[in-house]
């Protein structure tokens, strides 16, 4: 925590022999991109990273109308906003940030340069995290 009271998000990779190789302490909304951490794990282990499978990209054209949520798999508030369009019977259709850069950079050109999640475009206006008040239909 930091002495404002907002929390902040750390990620340490630690090599084989228990040595911490990598440290990234940022604002909690904020992460890496998959990119620098499979370049970390790459330098800290060639053979492992090197079996592991590549890094998923799909980078298909972003979809466009209705409900879009920008989202990633581990995310509560995701989460928190899948039972809400749910339980309000709205079609949507989720983009998986963490499985496309251009959804992550779209995310952070609407965002302020945070990942923050989730985001949704409804029918070209951008609601940047869960805000019932805001997805609520007309």
């Amino acid at each position: 925590m930091r002495d404002s009271g907002n929390s902040e998000r750390a990620i340490f990779v630690v090599d084989k022999e228990g040595i911490i190789r990598y440290i990234d302490i940022h604002d909690i909304g904020n992460q890496p991109s998959n990119a620098e951490l499979m370049r970390v794990l790459r330098e800290i282990d060639p053979e492992a990273a090197a079996a592991a499978p590549a890094e998923p990209q799909d980078e298909a054209p972003l979809p466009r109308g209705g409900i879009v949520m920008y989202c990633t798999p581990w995310c509560e508030d995701c989460k928190k906003a899948r039972a809400w369009l749910a339980q309000e019977g709205l079609n949507y259709t989720e983009v998986d940030i963490s499985r496309s850069s251009r959804a992550a950079n779209q995310v952070r050109a609407w965002a302020n340069g945070n990942q923050t999640t989730p985001t949704f475009d409804i029918d070209g206006t951008i609601v940047v995290d869960f805000d019932v008040e805001k997805l609520k239909p007309p």
